[in-house]
């Protein structure tokens, strides 16, 4: 089969990690009052309203803790940032260079100019962020880890969103799926650590396979081991618009797959990076820099990032 440059932009360095895979731990938050109500009238979490709020008990709480992470990020001059490069538009190698571009590649080279150092982009997978944070191999995940009440319970974040990303569904065009219902009973590809596995198979009674990555779920996909993958929106209907390898395929669903909070992990407790980390992506927004990033690289902004854009603009003025 011809590689195409989707299928070259795959191509991930090869990290010396162990094989045990970190999870999400179980579910227990139970906030319920949204940081941005933009955001969280489409966040489902298994615990109710919203989880949002968990950002202002993180990160504005009287008992917030100072972290030494911030001050050894300037000490070594150097923020070690996770990032997926699983393809366009989020991540993934230039083919003629060979290094990392794309939406979070960009974020992740602002964070550290705005903070004064250099950056260390370390590839991570959807099966080893987390661990990789955990472990200090990373300061900060920008890893296409949408905010979760699993996630919230072992991790913490910068409480402004950057983006609101759901999944998209690809299938072949004859595989006569026209909605999430019509997954029931059958099998369904994802990553593993992949905040869709749960809803495919509780709501809508899918037989989820997990896999590595991206990738590796897409080239199972086009292997006939599943009839569906379900992966970010924005990166699957790229491939089947711009990817000639991809012409028997289409996203035919109208509605994303919860679509939810994208967000800057940290370590748990460390209030100060978590802090420095926020205020870089509010200015984001303000400045409108966020947006025009965005559009860059082929993405559209969500009405969510529109209406916070409008929002911290109009705080400034």
């Amino acid at each position: 089969m011809r590689i195409s440059w989707f299928l070259a932009a795959f191509r991930i360095p090869k990290i010396h990690a162990p094989d045990n895979r970190a999870r999400d731990a179980p579910p227990r938050f139970t906030q319920t009052t949204p940081l941005f109500p933009m955001f969280s009238r489409s966040f489902r979490t298994t615990s109710g309203h919203a989880l949002l709020v968990a950002a202002l008990l993180s990160a504005f709480s009287g008992v917030a803790r100072a972290d030494s992470t911030l001050d050894r990020i300037h000490q070594r001059h150097k923020i070690a940032i996770g990032v997926i490069l699983s393809g366009p538009p989020f991540g993934s190698l230039d083919p003629a260079t060979q290094k990392p571009v794309g939406f979070n590649v960009d974020l992740a080279n602002d964070v550290a100019k705005r903070l004064g150092v250099d950056v260390e982009l370390t590839p991570v997978q959807p099966s080893n962020r987390v661990q990789f944070l955990q472990q200090g191999k990373v300061d900060a995940l920008i890893a296409n880890m949408e905010l979760t009440t699993e996630r919230a319970e072992i991790l913490s974040y910068a409480p402004t969103p950057f983006e609101s990303i759901g999944g998209a569904l690809i299938t072949r065009k004859d595989s006569g799926i026209k909605s999430w219902a019509d997954l029931r009973g059958k099998p369904v590809c994802v990553s593993q650590g992949s905040n869709y596995t749960k809803p495919l198979a509780t709501e809508y009674g899918a037989q989820v396979k997990a896999f590595r990555g991206q990738p590796e779920s897409l080239l199972a996909l086009r292997g006939n081991n599943c009839v569906a993958a379900v992966h970010v929106a924005p990166t699957l209907r790229m491939l089947v618009a711009r990817n000639p390898d991809w012409k028997d395929y289409a996203t035919p669903l109208p509605t994303d797959l919860i679509p939810s909070p994208a967000v800057i992990w940290v370590r748990k407790g460390e209030t100060d990076t978590q802090s420095a980390l926020d205020r870089i992506v509010q200015d984001w927004h303000r400045s409108g820099w966020l947006l025009d990033v965005e559009r860059k690289n082929g993405m559209t902004p969500s009405q969510a990032v529109l209406d916070l854009h409008a929002k911290l603009k109009a705080q400034r003025t």
